[in-house]
C-alpha cells in the first residue's frame, strides 16, 4: 500500500518536471531559451532549491479548459540560496500553455512574494509568458492586480527583481516596472504594452518586436530596464553581482567584505585627471576605479542616460550608491532622463540602508525647448525630492563644476549632505563665468573698444573670484578642500564617521513624489 503511494508521488512529480513535455522543450531550446527549471538551476546555488506549490492545478471550464492539463500551472515557484543567502524565486514555463497567467498561476506567484515579504527576502521574478489566459477572463486579470498590489506593498522592503526571458507583453509588463531592477537579454527578451500587429493596425507604423521593446531599446532608450546581458548564463551572473551589494531587507546592513585595499591608499594620478582646460571631458569612471576597492564599479542602466552614471561600488568593504555627473557625454549636464535615472537610484539606495557618495562635475541643466516642453522642471525636481528625503549618510564631492540649480541638485548642503569634499578644481558658483562675466559686465563689454579682450578680462576676474572651493568653504558649504590623491582615505573616514547617523522626517502617510 505505501509503495503504491510512493510510486504514484513519483509519477506524479515526474509528470509535472516534465513541463509541456519533450517536443515543446526541444523547440524552447531550438529557439536558444532556456526551461523554467534550467533557469532556476542556473541562476541559485547547485542543489539549493526548494520547489513549492508544484500541485496546484487551474479551475478552468471555458473553452475546453476542463481538457487542458497545465504542470505545475506553467509557473515554477519556491526559494533557494545565492551565495549562501536566501531568496524566493518564481519562473514562467512557457512550455506550458505559453506560460499564460490564469488565476492559479498567479496565486502561485503571490504565494511566493508573500513568503518574501513576511521573511525579508529578496524576490527573484523570470518572467516569459504570453500574458494573460484569455481562457479565464476577468479571473486572470485580478490575478495581475493582486500581483500588483504585492509588488507595491514589497517596494522599499525587500530587493524585487525582474528578469525578462521571452514575451512579457500587454498588462504584464507593470508587475516588472513596479520591480527596483529589470534585466533583459539580447534577442530573447521582448516587453511592449501593445505589439507590433496592434501598433500597425491602429497606427500603420511597422516596427520589428526587437526594435519596439526587445533588450537594447529598454536599456539604451526608455530606460525601463537596468541590466543588457548577451546570453541567459551572463544575466544569471549579472543578478548574482547585484544581490553582493545588497541588504536582504530594509531592516538589514548590505553585507561587508574583507576589505584587502589598503584603506589609505593615495592616487597621485588623481591629481591631474581634472584637465586644466574648464571645458574638456573626462571619464569620471576612471576616478571611481582609482578611489573604490580593488577599482570595481558595478553600474547600474550603463547604457541610460550616460551624461550621469549611477551604480555601487565598496569603500573598506561597505556598499556605497554612486552617482556621479558624467563629463564624457553632454558635458555632464542634468537634463530629464538623467535626473529620473538619479533619483530612482537614490531612494532605493535610501530605502535600503545604502550610503550616498555623490561626484559633482555640471555646468548646470541641458537647454532647449524640448527639455521644457517635455518637463525638465517636474523631472528635475525628482532630483532634489530623493536627496532630500534620503536619510542614509551622504557624501558629496565636488570635482569641478557645481553651477546654480544643478549644483543644489547633486546634494549640495541645503539637501541634506552630511560631509562635502572638494578638490582644489572645483568650481562653485551660480552660473560658469562665461555667462556671468556677459551679465555682470554686460555694458563694460559693450562700450569697450576690444569688447574680445575686456570679456575676457571680466570672465578671468569672475573665475578668480568665484569659481574655485574657498568662497563656498567660507561660508561653510563645503567642509573641507582636499589633495585629489587623499580621495580614498578621506572618504572611508567620512564615511566611518558617519556609520551611526541617525535622522528622521516629520510624521506622514507618505509625501507626494513629483512623479
Amino acid at each position: 500500500m505505501e509503495n503504491t503511494k510512493l510510486k504514484e508521488l513519483k509519477e506524479k512529480l515526474t509528470k509535472i518536471e516534465a513541463g509541456g513535455g519533450a517536443k515543446r522543450i526541444a523547440k524552447h531550446h531550438e529557439a536558444g531559451k532556456l526551461t523554467a527549471r534550467e533557469r532556476i538551476a542556473m541562476l541559485l546555488d547547485p542543489d539549493s532549491f526548494v520547489e513549492i506549490g508544484q500541485f496546484v492545478t487551474h479551475r478552468a471550464t471555458e473553452f475546453g479548459m476542463t481538457e487542458v492539463e497545465a504542470p505545475a500551472e506553467g509557473v515554477i515557484t519556491g526559494y533557494g540560496l545565492i551565495d549562501g543567502r536566501q531568496v524566493y524565486v518564481y519562473s514562467q514555463d512557457f512550455t506550458v500553455i505559453g506560460g499564460t497567467l490564469g488565476e492559479m498561476h498567479a496565486a502561485k506567484i503571490c504565494r511566493v512574494m508573500d513568503l518574501a515579504l513576511k521573511t525579508g527576502c529578496p524576490i527573484i521574478g523570470i518572467n516569459d509568458s504570453g500574458g494573460a489566459r484569455i481562457q479565464e477572463g476577468v479571473d486572470a486579470l485580478n490575478g495581475y492586480g493582486e500581483i500588483f498590489k504585492r509588488n507595491t506593498l514589497a517596494s522599499g522592503v525587500i530587493p524585487q527583481i525582474s528578469v525578462i526571458l521571452g514575451p512579457c507583453a500587454g498588462g504584464a509588463v507593470y508587475s516588472p516596472a513596479l520591480t527596483d531592477y529589470i534585466f533583459m537579454v539580447e534577442n530573447i527578451s521582448q516587453m511592449f504594452i501593445t505589439g507590433p500587429q496592434v501598433i500597425k493596425s491602429v497606427t500603420g507604423e511597422e516596427v520589428t518586436p526587437e526594435n519596439l521593446g526587445g533588450a537594447k531599446t529598454h536599456n539604451t532608450r526608455s530606460g525601463v530596464a537596468h541590466f543588457m546581458a548577451a546570453t541567459e548564463e551572463e544575466c544569471f551572473r549579472q543578478i548574482r553581482q547585484l544581490l553582493q551589494y545588497l541588504p536582504s531587507n530594509n531592516l538589514e546592513e548590505a553585507p561587508r567584505t574583507t576589505c584587502s585595499d589598503p584603506v589609505g591608499r593615495l592616487e597621485d594620478t588623481l591629481q591631474t585627471i581634472i584637465p586644466p582646460e574648464p571645458n574638456r571631458p573626462y571619464d569620471v569612471k576612471e576616478i571611481l576605479k582609482l578611489v573604490l576597492d580593488q577599482g570595481e564599479f558595478f553600474e547600474v542602466q550603463a547604457k541610460y542616460a550616460t551624461n550621469i552614471v549611477v551604480g555601487y561600488g565598496r569603500l573598506n568593504g561597505q556598499t556605497v550608491g554612486i552617482i556621479a555627473n558624467q563629463p564624457k557625454f553632454l558635458a555632464g549636464c542634468l537634463d530629464i532622463n538623467a535626473s529620473d535615472k538619479a533619483a530612482r537610484f537614490i531612494r532605493f539606495c535610501d530605502a535600503f540602508n545604502i550610503p550616498l557618495l555623490t561626484l559633482v562635475d555640471t555646468p548646470g541643466y541641458l537647454p532647449g525647448t524640448e527639455q521644457e516642453y517635455g518637463g525638465i522642471i517636474r523631472h528635475g525636481a525628482k532630483l532634489l525630492y530623493a536627496y532630500s528625503e534620503a536619510t542614509v549618510p551622504k557624501i558629496t564631492l565636488i570635482l569641478r563644476k557645481a553651477y546654480g540649480g544643478a549644483y543644489l541638485a547633486m546634494c549640495a548642503r541645503s539637501l541634506g549632505a552630511d560631509q562635502i569634499i572638494a578638490w582644489p578644481s572645483a568650481e562653485i558658483a551660480v552660473m560658469g563665468p562665461e555667462g556671468a562675466a556677459n551679465i555682470i559686465f554686460r555694458k563694460e563689454i559693450a562700450g569697450a573698444e576690444d569688447p574680445v579682450a575686456v570679456r575676457q578680462e571680466k570672465i578671468d576676474e569672475y573665475r578668480e573670484r568665484f569659481a574655485n572651493p574657498y568662497v563656498a568653504a567660507g561660508r561653510g558649504y563645503v567642509d573641507t578642500v582636499i589633495d585629489p590623491a587623499e580621495t580614498r582615505p578621506y572618504l572611508i573616514q567620512s564615511l566611518e564617521a558617519l556609520a551611526t547617523k541617525k535622522e528622521s522626517r516629520p510624521g506622514k502617510k507618505h509625501g507626494n513624489f513629483p512623479v
